[in-house]
Formats: C-alpha cells, structure tokens, sequence
C-alpha cells in the first residue's frame, strides 16, 4: 500500500473537492485503486502500520488527463518524421534535402505538418520543388490537418499515379492543365499513395508505440482514445507483454464493420488498460484544405462547399448494423452541413434504438469544428457527445476567418455547447496538433495562441471555458464518453490510481502561462511509469 501525502490534491469529485493525502491499494483484486482520500492524519491512522508513505513535497496531484481524440500510431511514427510544423516551404524543402542526405537512395522520406494557409503565398506546393530536394526517394508529407499530402514524382510512380488515374470517391488528385497529378493530395486519394509505403511489421509498430507512450506521459496524460485504422494489433501485443500503460479506448474503422459483427465484438469489450469505442466513419474533409462539407459556399470561393462523404441515410445504413451488434458510433465532422446531416442520421438511429429496444448508446461526434445554430439544441435533445479539440481553436482561427468568415462566430463553441449541457470530451487529434492537454486546457480558457494572439480577449472570447470546465473534458468528460465515469476522471474511493503530480498550481497560474505547465510525475494503476 502507498500513502501520498502532504500534497496539495485536487480530486475534481464535487463530494470532496480538496484532499492532501490519499491511500492507494496494492493487493488483488483491487491492486492500483484508491483506498482512501482525505486527510492525511486519518488516513495514517487507518492504513498507515502497513503502508509505505511518500512525502509529496508540497506539490500538486490531479486525475490523469486523457486525450479523447489521437491517432495513436500516427503520432508514434510522426515523432519520427521531419517536423514541418510552422515551416515555410523553403524550409519544409530544406528540411527534405537534409534528411536526404542520410537516407538510402530509394528508401521513403515521410513528414508531417506542413501548411500553405501559412505561407507567404498561400498557394499549394508542386512536386517538382520536391523531385528538386530529394531526387533519389519517394518522399510523402502530409499536411497538418491529415486530410492532405504532398507526394514527389517518384512517389506518385510508386503508388502508380500517373494522368489515367481516377479520382477516388471522397477523394482527388489535384491536376494541372494538362491533367497531370501536381503531387497534391487529398482525401480517401490519400490511401492510394500511402498504401505504396512499406508497411511497418506488427513487432515495429508495437515499438514506436511503446516509445511514444513516454512522450504522452511527460505531458500529463494516462489515458487516449484512438482512431487509428492500423493499431489494435499492436496495442493487444503491447498489453499481453504487460508493456502497455496508457489507457486506450479504441475505435474501429466502419470499413471492418463486417468483420467486427462476425467477430461479434462489442463497444466496452476489454479491460480497465484496452478497451473497444465505437465505429468511426466520415462525414466529410477538413477546413484546411477547404473539403469541410459546408451549407453554403467557402469565402471567396462560390463554387465550393466541401466535400461530403455520407449522408444521413447512408449513416443510419452503418449506424442501425452497429447498434444491432451491440457498438456505438462516432462520427467525423468538422463542416456545418456535415454536422446538420450526421445529426439528421443520430435521429434517425435513436428513433431505432427505441423501436428495438436497444440500449441508449453514447454515440459522439468528433470535431464538430461549426455548427449551425439551430443544430446546438440538436446535439442535445439526441444526447450526443461533443468530442472536440480546443487546441484547433487557436491552430484555426485565421483559416476559419478567411474561409467561413462570420459563420466562424459559430465554430469551436464550446461555451454555446455547454450551456445546451452537451458532454464536452476533450482531444488533439494528433498528430494533427500537439497531444499536450495544458496546450489544450491554455486555448480553451484564453482562446489565444502562445504570446497572446490575437489579442488580450482572444478569439470570440464569449466561448472561453473556466479551467475547471476545461480540466474537466480532459478527465471527467473523456471518461464519461469512454463508458469509464465509474473508475476515471477524479480521485475517489474506488477510482483507478491514475494521477499526475505538478510543481506549479494551475488554479493559481495566470491562465496566459497554463501550457507551460507540465508533470514532475505521472502515475497509472498505482505505479509511478514517469518521473522527471
């Protein structure tokens, strides 16, 4: 048994909201829970004769923070990529040039993050700059949003993409004039070029993973929800080599459903450690590369309204299959008109849950980046959870300016959400950005970028959270979309001992400096996995 004490704990359970000392079991069944949260001196007096006691120095304990919104082996296998966050294309290209130069000739060259919206010029890139910096590889970046790439002639010709080639539903290849590929990228066109990549084994997957899970702990979390299509397996290698100590809800691609009904697994199959969501599908693109499915035209763009990839029929076809087997659902959409049409489809499945007698399920939609104002009341009359990232908040606010122009007062609205009482859960979508929660928690209390932009009220201020509430879609709210509320998201009695301890406390941290906080310590199921 350990006892820590003389912390400063804040257990986010309204029933005792304050704690400086709490008990932690180390014997079966109930090994990594807690036993007692308190008092430190009553405490010690119950539990004390055989527990070993660690003095916390003063410090700050809170739950473990859980991403409700990664792609786990992509974030693993982007701490290895060229880094092109923030980068002009000249320096995007000079990255490429370097990394060439200790490469093997033909090997791929992968990066991630790059971004025209930023660049002086605000125009997509060619293949040939790429061809010019790499000429003996295939080189793939993709961008910040995941929903394009960036493909060099050699990559193309690996994947055999060439003028015949025909746009994928839900997706293009950008041409030009003469109907040759540019090397641009979007969409399911994506998987084309992709495939073409080696694939990593199970074994290696499995180890980038495992490396990763230090980079997640270091920044406060024990707990994600994954949405990556290629990761089960090497999660389930993972958790029988009892190597995997990140709690992982993860979801299933809708293109096995098929195979996971004649599976029959269901959404909760698993343990406290690996666990099964629901079934992803998408609804439509991304706002970066303006494929967002939208109720009216982009900005200076009259012709274009996004991209959409379903309907509500075609959502209720997957969604009434699921619910028969026992799954929720989860559903990608960022545009106004993919969030209007996916709800028309939750409606639809919840009339069908009750005329079948099934449960009443936690279905989600991810994103739900703008809505239409009729559509908040919606999310909450169907009792859909809102799994959003506030972080994309402060990543997007220029593009959602430029391309929505005053819809953006309704997008990123958590503020309008939460007043409906719609259960926010809170994500990154990394690697699309950063999987850091304190980043997350300083963007949805400030609505500012890092040195204040763009101003000292942030981005449509009237939909800042408190950090309370922000702490809470970090913990609580993640662990009610998980079906976890029982176990997760506070410090009580009977809760799994997952905890991060802190130097600095982000109650009395001006919220401008919140995302320089970080843990001293992370602990999962009782064990102490970091410490800095």
């Amino acid at each position: 048994m350990q006892i820590l004490y003389n912390a400063k704990i804040y257990t986010l359970n309204s029933q005792q909201p304050n704690a400086d000392a709490l008990a932690i079991d180390d014997h079966a069944p109930q090994a990594g829970r807690i036993l007692a949260v308190g008092n430190f001196d009553n405490i010690k007096a119950e539990f004390g004769i055989r527990a070993q006691l660690q003095d916390m120095e003063g410090r700050v304990i809170l739950p473990g923070l859980t991403d409700a919104h990664i792609h786990l082996r992509g974030y693993a296998e982007f701490l290895q990529y060229i880094q092109l966050s923030g980068l002009s294309k000249e320096e995007c290209l000079a990255a490429v040039a370097e990394r060439a130069k200790e490469t093997p000739p033909g090997e791929w060259i992968r990066g991630h993050g790059w971004n025209q919206n930023n660049w002086e010029d605000g125009q997509f890139p060619r293949k040939g700059e790429l061809d010019a910096a790499a000429p003996d590889h295939p080189v793939l970046l993709t961008a910040t949003s995941l929903h394009a790439s960036w493909a060099n002639q050699a990559a193309l010709k690996a994947a055999g993409v060439n003028a015949g080639t025909p746009d994928p539903e839900g997706g293009a290849f950008q041409r030009d004039e003469q109907g040759n590929p540019t090397g641009i990228i979007f969409e399911h066109a994506m998987r084309i070029v992709s495939q073409a990549v080696p694939r990593p084994t199970g074994e290696e997957t499995a180890a980038v993973i495992s490396a990763a899970q230090t980079s997640l702990w270091q920044m406060g979390l024990t707990g994600v929800h994954d949405f990556d299509r290629h990761s089960f397996s090497a999660l389930q290698r993972l958790h029988a080599q009892g190597e995997l100590k990140l709690r992982v809800l993860k979801h299933l691609p809708v293109e096995n459903l098929d195979a996971i009904l004649a599976a029959e697994l269901r959404s909760g199959f698993g343990d406290d450690m690996l666990r099964i969501g629901g079934i992803k599908v998408f609804a439509d693109g991304a706002l970066g590369p303006h494929t967002a499915a939208m109720l009216q035209p982009y900005e200076n763009e009259p012709d274009n309204r996004g991209m959409p990839f379903l309907d509500s029929e075609e959502f209720f076809e997957h969604a009434s299959r699921a619910a028969l087997g026992g799954l929720s659902m989860t559903v990608h959409a960022i545009g106004d008109a993919a969030n209007h049409e996916m709800l028309k489809g939750y409606a639809q499945l919840r009339r069908f849950e009750k005329a079948e007698k099934l449960p009443h399920r936690r279905h989600r939609i991810e994103h739900a980046q703008i809505l239409h104002p009729a559509d908040f009341e919606k999310f909450k009359e169907l009792e859909i959870i809102a799994s959003v990232q506030p972080i994309h908040a402060t990543s997007d606010m220029d593009m959602a300016d430029a391309y929505w122009g005053e819809r953006s007062r309704y997008s990123y609205a958590w503020r309008s959400l939460l007043e409906q009482g719609i259960l926010l859960a809170f994500g990154s979508d990394a690697p699309v950005d950063s999987p850091n929660p304190f980043w997350g928690i300083h963007a949805a209390v400030t609505r500012q970028r890092a040195g204040g932009y763009p101003g000292p009220k942030g981005w449509y201020p009237e939909q800042k959270l408190s950090l309370q509430e922000a702490l809470h879609g970090y913990t609580q709210g993640a662990a009610t979309a998980a079906c976890l509320e029982d176990r997760l998201g506070k410090l009580a009695p009977g809760y799994l001992a997952d905890l991060i301890v802190l130097t600095d406390d982000p109650f009395d941290t001006p919220p401008e400096d919140l995302r320089e906080i970080s843990p001293s310590a992370v602990m999962v199921g009782g064990d102490w996995v970091w410490q800095g």
